[in-house]
């Protein structure tokens, strides 16, 4: 019997994994952060939910479904992080990756590999941990590590590989009615800017790169900026505040772990 495929099938086909771009959602009513949100971001250890703040990002996997629910008990929002571009092996789901997924290791994180974004079984797990996410009540996700394409991966990764992928990623958290965040990626904002909620991004002002960010404040995003630099130099930390301040951006300095050790707000 003849299988006749449909035009978007027929397209997608040709051009393998750069697959078609699809138009951005409209809000089908899921969290959407306030450009003046108050937050905070532990990735590590037991976490810290003593600061009265709107919006917290935490860890999918290691977060418990009870502190979740103290959360939204508290009236904050719970975004989860996860990564959406590297291989991780001490993931419960580490077994569900494919040898011929796995790319290059990540710099200095050991047992991390890059993915290739372009397998299907990678796009298989990651919407099963946006199931994951759904099903501990989490408002929305961070997946990081979505410019793999702009990295050494030793995958022969594209701008529209990346670009595809990651429309894919911020379609797949709005079906599911989740918020999602663009981590970092500022060469491709342009292009994601309309699919994503927010952003998150850390130490653009150290590359002088934070008003690439700009085109999501302008359509009424919150940018939400760690630095990692100025923990021990109030001076230029009040600098760096003024900056950002400037831009709209609501900025934390960090530790670099994330551990929860210490925060310091830019803003009231």
């Amino acid at each position: 019997m003849s299988t006749f495929l449909s035009l978007p099938e027929l397209l997608s086909t040709l051009l393998g994994t750069a697959a078609l771009v699809q138009p951005a959602l409209a809000n089908g009513g899921w969290y959407q952060p306030a450009m003046d949100v108050n937050w905070q971001v532990q990735l590590q250890g037991t976490p810290d939910t003593h600061y009265d703040m709107e919006l917290y990002v935490l860890d999918l996997f290691d977060t418990e479904q009870s502190v979740i629910g103290g959360l939204h008990a508290q009236g904050a929002k719970m975004i989860c992080y996860f990564s959406a571009g590297t291989f991780e092996n001490w993931r419960d789901d580490a077994g569900r990756f494919l040898p011929g997924d796995k790319g290059r290791r990540l710099g200095n994180w050991p047992g991390e590999r890059w993915l290739d974004i372009r397998s299907q079984n990678v796009r298989e797990i990651m919407a099963d941990r946006l199931d994951l996410a759904v099903e501990k009540g989490c408002d929305g996700v961070d997946p990081d590590n979505v410019d793999g394409y702009s990295n050494h991966t030793g995958l022969p990764l594209t701008y529209q590989n990346q670009l595809d992928y990651n429309i894919w990623l911020a379609g797949e958290a709005h079906q599911r009615g989740l918020a999602v965040s663009l981590k970092n990626d500022l060469g491709q904002i342009q292009d994601l800017v309309a699919h994503f909620d927010f952003a998150i991004n850390e130490s653009c002002h150290e590359w002088d790169e934070c008003e690439l960010l700009t085109p999501f404040t302008q359509a009424g995003k919150p940018v939400l900026h760690i630095d990692y630099l100025y923990a021990n130099d109030p001076v230029g930390r009040d600098q760096l505040c003024l900056y950002t301040q400037g831009l709209g951006f609501r900025t934390l300095t960090l530790p670099e772990l994330l551990d929860g050790s210490f925060r310091l707000s830019c803003n009231p």
